[in-house]
C-alpha cells in the first residue's frame, strides 16, 4: 500500500500488503482472545476503554497529523476528531454497564425472567478513509465493551491510521487479538466474512460494498450493521435565520473536504427568501479557506484522492452540460495536490449527477421550492435516507415537518451530526441498524432470554 499525501502528491509511506493466509491466523487470534475477554468482568472493560481515551488525549496532535497526512483532512478537523473519539471512549467506559444491564420482565409467581445482553464473537469491520479514527471508534468503543473482539478492515489510502488504532488499543492493555488491524486488499473482504469464526460485520462505505457485505453475510446468516451513502437535504423555509442557516449550511457541505455520508448536499430553498439565501450561501462558501492543509487557519484541504476529485469534478462537468449554473467554484484549483474550491450550482435539472447522485466532495446543489409541501417532496426525492436538516423560526413547525422526511435523523436548525448519546443510522439506499447510543452497543450481542422457575 502506497501512500499518498493529496496536498502534494508525494508518496510518503509504503506498507507490506497482508493476504488471506494472514488473515485467517488473525482470527485464530481473535477466536482464542475471545474466550477470556467474554467472561472479563465488565467493569474491567470499562476501565480499559477509559485508558483508551486517556491515550487519544495525551496523543492527539500525533494521530491528528497522521490523519491529515494520509487523507489530507485540516488539522483542525483532525485534532477534533481525535476528541471526538475521546469523548466516545469515556461515554461507553462510563454507561456501558447501564446499557448492558439485565433486563427484568413480568413474571410468573416464584420465577424471573430477564433479558441479558451476551457478546457474539468476532466482529469483521469495514471502514471508511473521511473520517479514520472517528468511524473506527465508532464501532471499538462500543462493541469490544460489550465482549467481542474486532477485526478491521480499514480503507487501502489510510494503512497509518488503522496500525496507530491497533497500537491504542495495545498501550492500553487490551490482551492480544482483541482488536486487530489487517492491511488487506478489498478482495479479500468475502473470504474473510465467509469464515465461520466471524460471527458479525459492519461496514461504512458505499453502497455496492455494501450490497457485496450484505449478500454474504446473508448468505451465511450473519448480523450486519450498514452505514452507506447519503444526499442529505438542507431545508430552509421562508421563516428561517438566514445567517445561522447560511453560516451552518457553509460548514455542513464543505467540513472534511465535503467528504461525508452527512453533509448538506442539496439546499433546498423556499422561494421567498431564495435570493437573499443564496446571496449569503455565496459569501459563507467564498469566505472559507482553502489550503495547506497542516496549516491551523485552513477550512478546506485536498480531496482525499486525486481520482476522487476527479470524479466529483466529473459529476459537475455532466451537471453543468445538462443545464446547471456555477454559481462559485466549479473547477480544480491550479496548484499542487488534489484541491477542489468550495462550490455551488443552482437551476440543477433533474437526474443530473448534482441531483440524483451523491456528490463526495465540497459542492452544493441548490434548489427553488413554491412551498413547504414541495420542500419535502424535494427532500424526500432520493434513494438516500441517512440525514436532514430544517431550518425555521417555528419550533413547532421544525419537529412536526421532521415525521415528513424519510431519514434516519433529522435535525432542526442545526448540521446533522453523529453523536455517542443518540442512535445514529439510514433507511433506504442508506444502510440499516444503528451506531451509538444504547441501541448501537446492543446491535451485536445475543438478546438472551433467561426463564428461572
Amino acid at each position: 500500500m502506497n501512500v499518498i499525501n493529496p496536498a502534494t502528491g508525494n508518496q510518503i509511506e509504503t506498507y507490506e500488503d497482508e493476504d488471506i493466509t494472514e488473515a485467517k491466523a488473525a482470527l485464530d487470534t481473535a477466536t482464542d482472545a475471545f474466550d477470556s475477554w467474554r467472561t472479563r468482568p465488565l467493569r474491567e472493560r470499562e476501565e480499559l476503554l477509559s485508558d483508551v481515551a486517556d491515550i487519544l488525549g495525551e496523543r492527539k496532535q500525533k494521530y491528528a497529523e497522521l490523519m491529515t497526512r494520509e487523507m489530507g483532512k485540516p488539522i483542525s478537523q483532525a485534532k477534533a476528531e481525535v476528541e471526538k473519539c475521546e469523548w466516545l471512549c469515556n461515554h461507553y467506559a462510563e454507561h456501558a454497564d447501564a446499557y448492558l444491564a439485565d433486563e427484568y420482565h413480568p413474571s410468573p409467581a416464584g420465577s424471573a425472567v430477564k433479558t441479558s445482553y451476551e457478546p457474539l464473537g468476532t466482529v469483521l469491520a469495514v471502514m471508511p478513509w473521511n473520517f479514520p479514527f472517528w468511524q473506527v471508534f465508532r464501532f471499538a468503543a462500543p462493541y469490544l465493551t460489550a465482549g467481542n473482539v474486532g477485526i478491521l478492515k480499514h480503507a487501502s489510502n489510510v494503512p497509518g491510521c488503522a496500525l496507530a488504532i491497533e497500537e491504542i488499543f495495545r498501550d492500553a492493555g487490551y490482551p492480544e487479538g482483541v482488536f486487530q488491524s489487517l492491511l488487506l486488499p478489498s478482495s479479500s473482504v468475502e473470504d474473510l466474512l465467509a469464515d465461520d469464526r466471524v460471527k458479525a460485520a459492519t461496514l461504512t462505505g458505499s453502497g455496492p460494498a455494501g450490497r457485496a457485505i450484505a449478500s454474504t453475510a446473508g448468505e451465511h446468516l450473519k448480523k450486519t450493521v450498514l452505514e452507506l451513502g447519503g444526499s442529505d437535504p438542507f431545508v430552509v423555509l421562508d421563516d428561517a435565520d438566514l445567517d445561522a442557516a447560511a453560516e451552518t449550511g457553509a460548514w455542513a457541505r464543505n467540513q472534511n473536504g465535503g467528504q461525508s455520508c452527512i453533509a448538506g448536499k442539496r439546499f433546498i430553498v423556499h422561494d421567498a427568501i431564495y435570493d437573499e439565501f443564496i446571496d449569503r450561501l455565496i459569501d459563507e462558501f467564498d469566505a472559507l479557506t482553502v489550503g495547506d492543509p497542516m496549516d491551523e487557519d485552513t477550512d478546506v484541504g485536498p480531496q482525499a484522492r486525486a481520482d476522487l476529485m476527479e470524479e466529483l469534478h466529473e459529476q459537475v462537468t455532466e451537471s453543468v452540460d445538462a443545464g446547471a449554473t456555477v454559481e462559485l467554484g466549479g473547477e480544480p484549483l491550479d496548484r499542487e495536490g488534489a484541491f477542489y474550491p468550495p462550490t455551488i450550482l443552482t437551476d440543477v435539472p433533474e437526474g443530473c449527477p448534482a441531483d440524483a447522485e451523491e456528490l463526495f466532495g465540497p459542492v452544493a446543489s441548490v434548489y427553488r421550492v413554491a412551498d413547504e409541501e414541495d420542500a419535502i417532496t424535494k427532500a424526500n426525492d432520493t434513494e438516500f435516507g441517512l440525514g436532514a436538516s430544517i431550518w425555521t423560526e417555528d419550533r413547532e413547525r421544525g419537529e412536526r415537518l421532521t415525521h415528513e422526511i424519510d431519514a434516519g435523523c433529522v435535525y432542526v436548525n442545526q448540521l446533522v451530526k453523529s453523536d455517542p448519546r443518540v442512535p445514529f443510522g439510514g433507511v433506504k439506499e442508506s444502510g440499516y441498524g444503528r451506531e451509538l447510543s444504547e441501541i448501537g452497543i446492543q446491535e451485536f450481542v445475543n438478546r438472551k432470554t433467561i426463564w428461572v422457575e
